[in-house]
């Protein structure tokens, strides 16, 4: 009531009030891991050792038949939304977007997310660690931020806009800047240990204000994507585990899930390399194990044993989070949903790497290198990634890996802990069949939030996805799950009562002409690894399905559909957020540039100049890229100095044989390029120079692909992560001078491997 004099007056506050969510509603624990096959944790039959999933499925339910999209972004889309990948417009990773509603690789705000729904319940809403739904081109301090997590709901991030990021040195943004590491790998530095840190911390801040206020994480660590990085101890400890090889591997996982009734009986193992070559390509191939050389055998066991360590040391990290909820009350009234975005990941190529940049580079592995450095696998020396073969292993029994719609790319683990309402059911096995999309209905059901109508004006589109709280307590009811279609990157298929279509497509063929494939047809209610193809024998039911196929492939946005090589992909004219230039200028005391939009120094002639008020100068003036490949301008002991390395094999070093002047001066390099040998790798002169005054100069190559496949960034004054040059540790900030600015000037033709670049964009998955 309102009245002349507020003495006459009465308040209401409500309509006032932020949402206050119903009195004991559960938080909500998201934990995501990445590339993470069905055949690697202990919990569901693997050898690693994960006693904290294994905690989480003694309280709550495993899910053997549950499915992703194959990709990383698009399913991380789906479990936050509800609906289709390509609904989401996200058919492929964002870094292949493209001007169809399906491929824009931007969630439309119909689609709201999880956080956006609760945080409008009175929820508080957090994210940690690797989000990969932002575009490349979004992802600096001059983008927008519409698709950053704090756009799309969550109200505090902690984490990796991109795809993957190195776990030693990552490119950490922090609500909506860019922020460095806070402490070192010498002081104790690992990014599993820094997100779990940060995690427990959000939440502390939440509860010590409001300690009924409920919260939903999103936790979401770099594991175990490559580089599979971890602490020596934990390596250590898995010396010998994988010595079997991979082909023995898949057996012995296979014996342990029949035990635990997480497959059925008459379940075998699916074929190495199913599809001729002519269909999947010779990256994707395996090498049988007795194949392999002595040395080979030594070094793919000890790359095993490595991710191991990483998934190891993961989990143990997420385990003090969890003790950290159990020991404040918070654990039993908390629905915990553990996943992986797709399968185990084929992408380090049949033979592996002690530096992924080198496949995605074009660039040889050198097999003395590699084992020179089997000892250094998972430390900061190495950007290390296992070969195709331990991907199809963690993947056991299915088909293939990451990117594929067979099984090996589809099939992934799934736990849902409530230990208040799970008592009864803890450490039970759940086997319908359903999908990421069905995680959000799951979630607001056991929550009792009603999908909403509107989120900030916006008219929500159904969700494409149903619950999967009435397994909870009917062990044998039959799946709500009927029809589930699939589409990544020219594969297809579709799943429906039992059957299953897969048409014979090789993932960025590159071939086209879809309606002449053929398609496979398998029973994976009984024949769950799909060995038995029997599309000759049912041809009627194949065309049934693959019509189906057709039909959910209209309603979700699926076409045109896009299998053309990463050559022809990248050929596509993207908006960039600023116009090409010839000339870029760059300050000190800024936020880190990534390199997508940053200045592109490949395989063309370029200057950069330093302008400088020198006193007793040193430390870095300009930095870009790692010891894993980049280049750098500094100053040590007085002297100027220039390094390129070379994909971490070959630092090429400049340096000026007398200190430099005190006063105001330019300094910078010059380099000429004169020819390409190999294709994409320009091979030139190196002039040094302070002043006019060249002070070094030499012959110089420069790698045809990028610096980094996510983080490490162009920075002025200091280098941000990760040395490039072994001369100095990071981050060697400038000190004894001023840097007024740097100016880098390119000139000719832009070069760009596609094929390369697009190695690199499906590794950020």
């Amino acid at each position: 009531m309102i009245n002349l004099d507020v003495r006459d007056s009465v308040p209401d506050w409500e309509p006032f009030l932020p949402p206050r969510a119903r009195e004991g509603s559960p938080n909500v624990l998201y934990i995501v891991w990445d590339d993470t096959g069905i055949a690697t944790w202990d919990t569901f039959g693997g050898l690693v050792q994960t006693p904290n999933m294994t905690r989480l499925a003694n309280s709550g339910l495993r899910f053997t038949n549950w499915h992703t999209t194959a990709l990383c972004s698009p399913t991380r889309s789906s479990l936050l939304t509800g609906r289709n990948a390509h609904s989401n417009g996200m058919a492929c990773i964002v870094e292949g977007a493209n001007g169809f509603p399906g491929l824009s690789a931007v969630i439309p705000p119909e689609n709201g997310t999880l956080a956006e729904i609760l945080v409008e319940h009175g929820y508080s809403t957090l994210c940690l660690g690797k989000w990969h739904l932002t575009p490349e081109t979004e992802s600096s301090m001059a983008s927008s931020r519409r698709t950053w997590p704090t756009s799309r709901g969550f109200e505090r991030y902690y984490g990796f806009l991109g795809g993957e990021t190195n776990q030693w040195f990552p490119d950490l943004t922090y609500d909506q800047h860019f922020i460095e590491q806070p402490y070192t790998p010498q002081e104790g530095y690992h990014l599993s240990k820094d997100l779990a840190d940060r995690a427990i911390e959000f939440i502390r801040d939440v509860r010590q204000v409001d300690p009924d206020k409920p919260w939903l994480c999103y936790f979401a660590p770099g594991a175990n994507h490559a580089p599979h990085h971890a602490p020596q101890e934990w390596i250590d400890a898995y010396k010998g585990v994988f010595d079997m090889g991979y082909e023995r591997y898949r057996e012995i996982v296979l014996d342990r899930m029949k035990e635990r009734g997480l497959v059925p009986d008459g379940t075998r193992l699916s074929p190495i390399n199913p599809w001729p070559a002519d269909v999947i390509s010779p990256g994707d191939q395996v090498k049988p194990w007795d194949s392999l050389t002595e040395d080979e055998r030594r070094l793919f066991c000890r790359m095993a044993e490595v991710f191991a360590a990483f998934c190891a040391y993961t989990d143990h990290q997420i385990g003090r989070l969890l003790d950290y909820l159990q020991e404040s009350g918070q654990l039993d009234n908390t629905i915990v949903v553990v996943v992986s975005d797709n399968g185990a990941s084929g992408e380090g190529s049949p033979d592996g790497s002690v530096n992924e940049n080198k496949f995605f580079n074009g660039w040889p592995e050198d097999p003395e290198e590699n084992m020179a450095k089997l000892d250094k696998l998972g430390g900061p020396d190495t950007y290390n990634h296992y070969p195709t073969g331990w991907a199809w292993a963690f993947n056991a029994p299915y088909k293939m890996f990451k990117r594929y719609t067979l099984e090996g790319g589809i099939a992934d683990p799934l736990i849902i802990s409530w230990p208040d309402r799970m008592k009864d059911v803890g450490g039970q096995v759940r086997d319908q069949y359903h999908h990421a999309i069905d995680i959000v209905p799951t979630v607001l059901e056991l929550v009792g939030v009603e999908p909403p109508r509107q989120i900030k004006g916006h008219t929500q589109s159904p969700m494409h996805g149903t619950s999967m709280a009435y397994t909870f307590s009917a062990p044998q009811a039959p799946s709500r799950r009927t029809t589930q279609y699939y589409a990544m990157l020219g594969t297809r298929a579709l799943y429906h009562d039992g059957w299953k279509v897969v048409a014979r497509h090789g993932a960025l063929s590159g071939k086209g002409n879809f309606m002449t494939d053929a398609w496979e047809l398998y029973h994976v209610a009984e024949d769950r690894a799909e060995t038995r193809d029997l599309s000759a024998e049912h041809p009627d039911k194949v065309r049934h399905l693959v019509g189906i196929w057709f039909a959910e492939a209209g309603a979700n946005g699926v076409f045109p559909l896009d299998d053309r090589t990463s050559r022809e992909q990248l050929a596509v004219q993207r908006p960039l957020p600023a116009k090409p230039r010839e000339v870029y200028v760059y300050y000190p005391g800024t936020s880190d540039v990534p390199e997508g939009v940053a200045v592109n120094i490949r395989n063309r002639s370029f200057s950069i100049k330093a302008e400088l008020d020198a006193g007793s100068p040193d430390g870095v003036i300009f930095a870009q890229g790692s010891r894993f490949g980049g280049h750098t301008l500094f100053v040590k002991d007085g002297a100027l100095r220039y390094c390129y390395n070379f994909l971490g094999a070959d630092e090429q070093a400049f340096a000026s044989d007398r200190p430099l002047p005190a006063g105001s001066l330019s300094v910078g390099v010059e380099f000429a390029k004169e020819d390409e040998e190999p294709e994409g790798v320009a091979r030139g002169r190196l002039r040094l120079f302070v002043g006019d005054q060249v002070v070094a100069e030499g012959s110089m190559r420069t790698q045809p692909g990028k610096f980094a496949l996510a983080g490490e960034g162009l920075c002025v004054g200091r280098d941000s992560a990760d040395p490039v040059s072994s001369d100095y540790s990071a981050p060697f900030p400038f000190t004894g001078g001023t840097i007024k600015k740097v100016t880098v000037n390119v000139s000719g033709e832009h070069y760009v491997d596609h094929d390369l670049e697009g190695m690199a964009m499906l590794a950020r998955d």
